[in-house]
């Protein structure tokens, strides 16, 4: 038995608790540190505030790992800056090597600025085979001898001459520049990635994997590393139809980035009216095709979900739901839990569709921190109306849709914190959640929108994940709190609405084993 004492613990069993203990794998007893059961070992949280660990509800885990371990173009502000820092990592690559970057946001630049063209990435990297991915990960820049590599990419769908390319074109280069990707480098992309989340007090992670965006061999490697010292993996597979496939691969659900659009960053979310330049984006899948996917997962047992962002995406998603539900019945769709991802422009309409068939939101509160407001990408994209109703995450909330919080890393970083915060925040004062709440997504919310399992023994065990009571999984996090607490949670936001400093994590622990440890003096 371990007993953690001298600390601040966050528990419905137990307020005011200021210690717990822990024996295999489970909380065994929370209370007052004097009247703690006897240990074999005794951890002193030197008043310490203790939680149940984060799970981040999306992630790309292999894409997150190279943007830490390599090429991070999230903070360049201009094409030039962004030709130089590409120029400068290339510099130190094998001739041969394909360069792989990651986050550059042109809605940040100055207004008409392009980017670089695929010649100018040619040049300035003496050649070499070039991706650029944009920070919503659904279009890139690529240099002219990755078209060249890529004959047929001139006819596919968003294909342009100048090398920045979305849709049917962007997913065909994809695949041949994380094709270079050798196993070695995709091990260590992974491993920095999970050993990041431990170090930010997450326990858990949905990877949203697919033939589009990732690939068999990458989901089969990372499940691997799940729990090994590491944050544990819950893999989603998104492919059309794959219900058997997802399950043949371990995965949880037939879901996560299944397209039924792309996205706002790249003008390519579905939308019902147009976007400034025009078009209403890219529809992937149609109602019909989303109903025969959610028949294909009540036939092997699985949760369905789809990535659908645009109002027209969320639309076609409640369509075929409410058709599914034509043949299974409303109750059997609702008791799948089946998911939507981001689910960005959605109205009361839609909402009472999630509510109807009991879907789960896996939003990201970073998106309104980042794109939200004045001027910035949702505004320039969409107009401020649609602006203003993105991202309506207390009216889903209030409403009673269950909410999972994520970040889409490597789309925002992993900071969990960060996004309780810009969910307590958001830049509509009407869609501001409570901490309480927000925290709630991040922790509990993330094991709700794993789904139904049909093993009893495992049921029990999720249905307690998420929070410190005894008999619960011994998973939580221990953080230094700068800016205080308030209402027994850190304080995340001042009296003005200003960020205040982030809670600092000191030790993350996954089901009584600790997977991570801050050092002294760090």
């Amino acid at each position: 038995m371990t007993v953690y004492r001298n600390g601040r613990v966050y528990s419905a069993a137990a307020p005011g608790a200021s210690a717990l203990a822990t024996c295999g794998g489970e909380v065994t007893w929370l209370g007052a540190g004097e009247d703690a059961p006897r240990a074999d070992v005794v951890v002193d949280l030197a008043g310490g505030w203790v939680g149940p660990a984060f799970v981040d509800a999306h992630v790309h885990a292999t894409a997150t790992g190279l943007a830490l371990t390599g090429l991070d173009l999230s903070s360049v502000g201009s094409p030039a800056r962004l030709l130089a820092r590409v120029a400068a990592f290339a510099a130190g690559l094998p001739a041969d090597a394909t360069v792989l970057g990651h986050g550059w946001d042109e809605s940040r630049w100055v207004a008409g600025e392009m980017p670089p063209s695929a010649r100018d990435l040619a040049e300035a990297t003496a050649g070499r085979r070039v991706y650029l991915s944009q920070a919503s990960v659904h279009s890139a820049l690529v240099s002219q001898p990755l078209l060249d590599a890529v004959p047929q990419v001139a006819s596919a769908a968003g294909f342009d001459r100048s090398g920045w390319l979305r849709g049917a074109a962007h997913h065909a280069v994809r695949q041949v520049a994380l094709g270079s990707v050798s196993p070695q480098q995709r091990a260590v992309a992974q491993r920095a990635m999970l050993e990041r989340a431990a170090s930010l007090g997450i326990g858990a992670a949905h990877e949203c994997a697919g033939p589009v965006i990732s690939s068999e061999a990458d989901l089969s490697a990372l499940l691997g590393l799940s729990g090994d010292g590491l944050p544990e993996v819950f893999g989603y597979w998104g492919e059309l139809g794959g219900a058997a496939k997802a399950r043949e691969l371990g995965a949880v659900g037939a879901g996560g980035d299944l397209f039924v659009d792309g996205a706002f960053g790249s003008r390519t979310a579905w939308v019902s009216r147009a976007y400034d330049t025009g078009g209403c984006g890219n529809a992937y899948l149609d109602a019909g095709q989303i109903a025969e996917h959610v028949l294909d997962c009540a036939a092997h047992g699985m949760q369905a979900g789809f990535h659908a962002i645009g109002d027209a995406a969320l639309a076609a998603v409640v369509d075929g739901l409410a058709a599914a539900a034509a043949k299974l019945g409303v109750e059997a769709v609702r008791a799948a839990r089946h998911r939507v991802e981001h689910a960005e422009l959605v109205d009361r309409a839609l909402i009472a569709g999630f509510v109807e068939f009991g879907v789960v939101a896996s939003v990201q509160p970073a998106f309104d921190r980042l794109w939200g407001g004045d001027g910035q990408m949702y505004a320039q994209r969409l107009g401020v109306e649609r602006a203003l109703a993105s991202n309506p995450l207390q009216q889903l909330h209030t409403t009673g849709v269950t909410l999972a919080f994520g970040s889409d890393a490597p789309v925002t970083p992993l900071d969990p914190w960060g996004a309780v915060a810009a969910a307590v925040a958001h830049h509509v004062p009407g869609q501001r959640m409570s901490t309480r709440s927000a925290f709630a997504a991040h922790t509990r919310g993330g094991w709700r929108a794993l789904g139904p399992v049909a093993d009893g023994a495992l049921r029990q065990v999720r249905e307690r994940e998420g929070a410190l009571a005894p008999g619960a999984p011994a998973t939580f996090a221990v953080w230094s709190t700068p800016a205080g607490t308030s209402e027994g949670l850190p304080v995340l936001v001042d009296g003005a609405g200003a960020l205040t400093s982030a809670p600092v994590c000191e030790r993350t622990v996954v089901r009584g084993r600790t997977i991570f440890q801050r050092d002294e003096g760090s």
